[in-house]
């Protein structure tokens, strides 16, 4: 019955989509650029994901929806929009974005990293890895909030941190009952809130790009955002507060109770990468190494490929390269090197056989096939959305009618860069929108505190919106690394995000007026703790039966080990 309520939703809601076409062709004869309805096609795109649980065929009507606005209802035109590879119109298509150098390279330091992963699987090092967390993480406070240390080391990017902490920490969560949705939760959560935070990172590299440097470098800019950028601190406050104190609320409690009590990691039918996480023993001589050495390996040359690319090796300064890196081409480089390292060193470990680690290369390959398809159709839904329908004038529109508003801006402009991001499911597009509104708003030469909160509310609107998104590229790569099925994923992680929203906006509100970034962080920590108290008083009360069977069901399981 719930299946065929889905598919009836599903169809009112394309025939909907169809009749809202139809009056915008009439209403804007000349086109929807630059109005309220160059956000349409993500909305339709997240909202179908929303109600149908099913996100290719959801992308591609957002995609669809988005090419006939651009080809202003013209049918020819709407097909080669669609496909892409010319100019003018037809440079935002799918031919065009997955062609884009960058995309390539990152679509390749997926593969590579797939490669890498089930490499590891075969040559023993998450079973060793496995074997050492059951004997060292005793609880699940411990292995949720080992899952987040390992986020916040691995700071260098969000798609490296996504997929290196999933394929780390799967066999340590599972063997503690928690469900793929929280372990997808906490990998996006360290992702893109740790790499905003991070100085040394390919975010802060690409938002240095973006800043007004008139008056101030880019990076130090980025560095003074950093006490004000409420949404990722918070972020991180709620992930250890909620693994302490053992909180759980929203559809995120179906499925940990699901988890504890029925031993169910998925909670629905659908098993993403099935036969993936089957971990082998590999050698019975592997150790924990098998798995760190490869890691730290694969760390460190990302890191040199990255400055390598900014021109450290030519004399720039290690900031400098930081802030010119080619992401895509610096982690692909660092990457390869990881790749052809393990390799040599699991063969000189005799822990796989030559013959079995080839098979690692169309296996990891075939992993990656539904987040690369996934990202093929969101990149391009983005272009079409930025580029092509140019929702970043309306949102300049907006801004410029609050001006008078000063002191309000930075909650305004969190909130709108959130929903930009939401909408188009990138932060650095979002980000690359709004710097340089927030550079015109506030004159860092006349007001530099207001720019720096400006520019933090903007960064963080952007982490929001790109943290909520089922169309992020970030959060895709959350539900690959954790394997979790991906509207699972943003169904449970909403509530939680949505709360240090709430949190959040309150700071961009109160820190134009308390202009101190130590009192107004100390109010928002205590601020978080007290809300996520009260949820939990009150979502203890309302299932205390639920809690009772997990509380048991943990008791079982630790009392057994």
């Amino acid at each position: 019955m719930e299946k065929k309520n889905t598919k009836v939703a599903y169809g009112v809601a394309c025939i909907v989509i169809v009749a809202l076409m139809v009056i915008l062709r009439f209403a804007y004869p000349d086109g929807v650029t630059g109005t309220i309805w160059s956000l349409l096609p993500p909305a339709v795109a997240i909202s179908l994901a929303l109600i149908s649980k099913e996100v290719y065929s959801s992308l591609f009507i957002g995609v669809l929806t988005g090419s006939i606005l651009v080809a202003n209802f013209a049918p020819w035109d709407t097909i080669r929009v669609l496909v892409g590879g010319g100019e003018g119109l037809y440079e935002h298509g799918l031919i065009t974005n997955i062609g884009d150098l960058w995309n390539v390279g990152i679509l390749m330091f997926l593969v590579i990293l797939g490669i890498m992963v089930d490499l590891m699987n075969k040559g023993g090092g998450s079973a060793a890895f496995g074997r050492w967390a059951k004997e060292n993480v005793k609880t699940r406070t411990g292995a949720q909030l080992m899952t987040m240390l390992l986020g916040v080391l691995i700071f260098i990017d969000d798609y490296f941190n996504c997929l290196t902490v999933g394929s780390v920490m799967r066999p340590v969560t599972e063997s503690h009952k928690i469900s793929r949705a929280k372990l997808a939760y906490i990998i996006d959560a360290t992702a893109a809130p740790v790499c905003m935070l991070a100085p040394v990172s390919s975010w802060a590299a690409a938002v240095a790009g973006f800043v007004d440097d008139s008056y101030i470098s880019g990076i130090q800019m980025f560095i003074k955002q950093i006490p004000y950028n409420y949404y990722c601190l918070l972020t991180l406050v709620m992930i250890i507060v909620i693994s302490i104190l053992n909180i759980d609320y929203g559809p995120m409690l179906k499925h940990e109770y699901n988890a504890q009590v029925k031993n169910d990691l998925f909670t629905t039918e659908h098993r993403p990468f099935e036969g993936a996480d089957d971990y082998e023993e590999g050698a019975a001589h592997s150790k924990i190494a098998d798995l760190i050495l490869p890691v730290v390996v694969l760390i460190v040359m990302c890191i040199i490929g990255l400055i390598y690319t900014g021109g450290f090796f030519d004399g720039a300064s290690f900031i400098d390269a930081f802030a010119d890196a080619d992401a895509a081409t610096g982690l692909c480089l660092g990457s390869i090197v990881a790749l052809i390292f393990t390799f040599i060193y699991y063969w000189l470990r005799k822990s796989i056989s030559f013959e079995k680690s080839m098979q690692s290369v169309p296996s990891g390959f075939i992993q990656m096939v539904s987040p690369i398809m996934i990202l093929c159709f969101a990149w391009t839904l983005g272009a079409l959305t930025k580029n092509g329908l140019e929702s970043g004038a309306f949102v300049e529109s907006i801004l410029e009618n609050a001006a008078n508003l000063k002191n309000f801006l930075p909650v305004i402009i969190f909130l709108m860069s959130a929903v930009i991001a939401f909408a188009t499911g990138t932060s650095w597009g979002t980000i690359s929108i709004m710097a340089p509104i927030v550079t015109m708003a506030f004159d860092y030469g006349k007001e530099p505190l207001l720019c720096v909160i400006g520019l933090a509310a903007c960064c963080a609107g952007g982490v929001c919106g790109d943290h909520c998104s089922p169309i992020s590229d970030t959060t895709i790569m959350a539900s690959a690394g954790a394997h979790c099925y991906h509207i699972n994923h943003v169904n449970t992680q909403l509530p939680y995000a949505l709360t240090v929203v709430a949190v959040s906006a309150i700071g961009f509100l109160i820190a134009p007026f308390l202009k101190n970034w130590f009192i107004c962080l100390v109010i928002e920590i205590a601020l978080m703790i007290g809300v996520l108290l009260v949820i939990k008083s009150i979502v203890s009360k309302k299932h205390a039966g639920i809690f009772e069977e997990m509380k048991k069901a943990d008791e079982e399981l630790y009392k057994t080990a």
